[in-house]
């Protein structure tokens, strides 16, 4: 689970082709209207090249957000490997009830490359348990789509067969928790800092195997959040 170089983060110039851009595809659209730019999530309908893209009007609570021709938007999209943003202007808005809206074509994108074992930091309780039914509780410090670190206070027994992971994740955007139960060889041990009950920990580098395909795509988008919205996450 090796993390990312700098190369890895740098942003670099991207075609519209090379974006990868599909219709329904997810993107995250950011408003520059208030003080603070405010990030919501919409998804594309579709586009004629070099003219303009077609988008939903993302909703927030359940309404659709404000949205006013002449607006300046950000979007961001994640294409599996980059992550790529560009400006644009909203050129004509779709009311009810279609809800949608042409925006400026990209002139300019930004893309950055997204490793697909990239770590995130976390603090999710986790549940161990061996082939032999040890069980033995934690906590994911850190997760990626192969693998994660855990912390525990108590060892866990060595075992030559793979182990079983369970924890829960959220998911994006209406935050339905999800139980997440895979199997994993756990690669290496090491000592922790001490909890704070003065009790030693104990670290676990796991690497998964076999990952459900639904479950691979939340942990992918945990990263990617993590890539657009707080690059202090990336380990």
């Amino acid at each position: 689970m090796s993390g990312p170089t700098q190369r890895d983060l740098t942003p670099q110039q991207y075609t519209f082709d090379q974006m990868n851009l599909q219709v329904g595809m997810r993107l995250q659209v950011i408003t520059h209207r208030a003080l603070r730019p405010a990030q919501n999530f919409s998804s594309v309908i579709g586009w004629v090249k070099d003219e303009y893209l077609i988008i939903k009007i993302p909703f927030e609570q359940g309404a659709p957000i404000a949205l006013y021709e002449g607006d300046k938007l950000t979007l961001r999209v994640f294409s599996g490997v980059n992550v790529c943003s560009f400006d644009t202007i909203v050129e004509r808005i779709f009311g009810r009830p279609l809800l949608y809206a042409h925006v400026a074509f990209p002139k300019q994108i930004q893309g950055t490359s997204l490793r697909m074992a990239m770590r995130v930091k976390v603090d999710i309780p986790a549940q161990v348990k061996t082939a032999s039914g040890h069980e033995q509780v934690g906590f994911l410090v850190n997760l990626s789509v192969s693998g994660a670190l855990m912390h525990t206070k108590r060892p866990i027994p060595e075992a030559p067969e793979p182990v079983v992971v369970q924890f829960t994740l959220l998911t994006e955007p209406d935050k339905r928790q999800v139980i997440v139960t895979v199997k994993a060889s756990i690669k290496n041990v090491s000592a922790a800092e001490a909890a704070a009950d003065g009790r030693p920990r104990y670290a676990y580098g796991m690497q998964f195997i076999d990952v459900d395909p639904g479950h691979y795509m939340m942990l992918q988008n945990l990263t990617y959040q993590a890539m657009i919205a707080d690059r202090q996450k990336i380990v």
